[in-house]
């Protein structure tokens, strides 16, 4: 992955996205501590002609399944636009479903996206982002948002989400503004993967919270 320095930054964004899709195969994947990620993405207001957005699309979804992941936003493969977009199968067992509201998502194109909590109520669950590879932490999100803002078409969305769905429209949302879970999250339950898969393998991180000394919602 080049570094800030040597990414051509300048190149109009247009530019910039088919000088990545010249290259076969998934996007590369812009790692934290690139400013791109820091910076509030532009709001998309046609930089991209139709069919060139098309592209854009189809490369972000086949990098997401690579990576894999169940959601990418444009800055993570170092383009500044307000566009992200989400599937996921779900394909964990019941218990996980039932404890953290893990139901399919059928793939999506969030444009220009906002979200806005909907009630008080707030869950926290161990997560994840492919821009911080190796490490998860618990972050405290609300358990329901309204998400508004254009589908790939231009056609408005305006709907509710709960459950690990909310979640993943959250944290897409974020990056499009520069933020990453890290941010969000209570940084004494930061763990490797590693640390993930031999301790705190459980649907909701109870376990996790007593032994690492931190304190869950409600």
């Amino acid at each position: 992955m080049a570094s800030e320095s040597d990414r051509p930054t300048s190149l109009p964004l247009r530019d910039r996205v088919e000088q990545l899709l010249s290259h076969e195969g998934p996007l590369p994947i812009v790692a934290a501590g690139d400013p791109v990620l820091r910076r509030p993405a532009e709001p998309f207001d046609g930089q991209l002609d139709p069919a060139l957005l098309v592209r854009f699309v189809v490369a972000l979804r086949a990098t997401m399944h690579a990576a894999p992941g169940v959601g990418l936003a444009a800055p993570q493969v170092g383009v500044g636009l307000r566009i992200a977009v989400i599937e996921d199968p779900a394909p964990v067992p019941e218990e996980v479903r039932l404890a953290r509201g893990r139901e399919p998502q059928p793939f999506r194109v969030l444009v220009n996206p906002e979200y806005e909590a909907v009630g008080g109520e707030r869950a926290a669950f161990f997560e994840g982002c492919l821009s911080v590879p190796g490490w998860q932490a618990v972050v405290a999100r609300p358990a329901r948002v309204r998400l508004t803002g254009l589908d790939e078409h231009g056609r408005a969305v305006n709907e509710e989400f709960s459950g690990w769905p909310a979640r993943i429209v959250q944290h897409e949302t974020d990056h499009l503004d520069g933020t990453l879970y890290l941010d969000r999250a209570e940084l004494r339950s930061l763990s490797s993967n590693q640390a993930m898969a031999d301790l705190w393998n459980e649907p909701v991180p109870h376990r996790a919270a007593r032994s690492l000394g931190f304190t869950l919602p409600g």
